[in-house]
């Protein structure tokens, strides 16, 4: 056990201050330019140097909103994953089950679409980053927690069989949807035939979930 002033608890750092309303502009502008950076250059390659000159921001400029490339970056990740994990994939209002899967499935791969440069890179920096890979489990359990909730409904209503695992069922069904459409928008897979991909992937979670189809 240490003695003395060791045992002190260390002082709790200080907030930062609140930005002004042009300081705000500034640290928006170098995370755009920050994401446009990493698709163009991927993150290994992008330097601070290099975000600072396409922002038009002095490059000192920068360590003024940010420590690091890899604090800009984990910023640009949280705002890329609230808006692909931010949808809710069972919306809870519809005609039926089935037709909320089909919804949900097209409103993910517009979002997959409009974002899929900036999937790479996710996938890129995933292999080796342990606090990126601690905000996108983060996220990634939140949306299927949503998501097993729905199962859970689903099967008090008797819709779904009781004994499928909710949590682990919408892990696999989640895990199948975002690995083919990375195939399919990332690895360039893709084909003039999107529309046969995505009702595949409706009827494979579907029937996976033992729904009836949607009318």
């Amino acid at each position: 056990m240490r003695s003395g002033a060791e045992n002190e608890p260390e002082p709790a750092e200080e907030a930062p201050a609140p930005l002004t309303e042009r300081g705000a502009r500034t640290r928006e502008r170098l995370v755009s330019a920050a994401r446009e950076v990493f698709e163009e250059r991927g993150f290994l390659d992008t330097r601070v140097a290099h975000i600072a000159r396409h922002a038009k921001v002095a490059y000192g400029s920068f360590y003024t909103y940010f420590p690091s490339k890899e604090a800009v970056f984990l910023e640009v990740a949280d705002r890329l994953f609230t808006e692909m994990t931010g949808l809710d994939l069972v919306p809870p209002a519809g005609p039926s089950p089935a037709a909320r899967i089909q919804r949900a499935n097209r409103s993910y791969y517009r979002a997959y679409l409009r974002n899929a440069k900036m999937m790479a890179i996710v996938e890129q920096v995933a292999t080796f980053n342990d606090e990126f890979q601690e905000l996108r489990r983060r996220h990634r359990a939140a949306s299927v927690g949503r998501t097993a909730k729905a199962i859970e409904r689903w099967q008090r209503e008797g819709l779904v069989a009781a004994d499928l695992d909710p949590e682990m069922t919408a892990r696999a069904l989640a895990a199948m949807v975002d690995h083919s459409l990375y195939l399919w928008l990332v690895q360039g897979e893709g084909t003039p035939e999107t529309e046969r991909l995505l009702d595949t992937l409706d009827t494979l979670n579907i029937r996976a979930l033992g729904l009836p189809p949607a009318p």
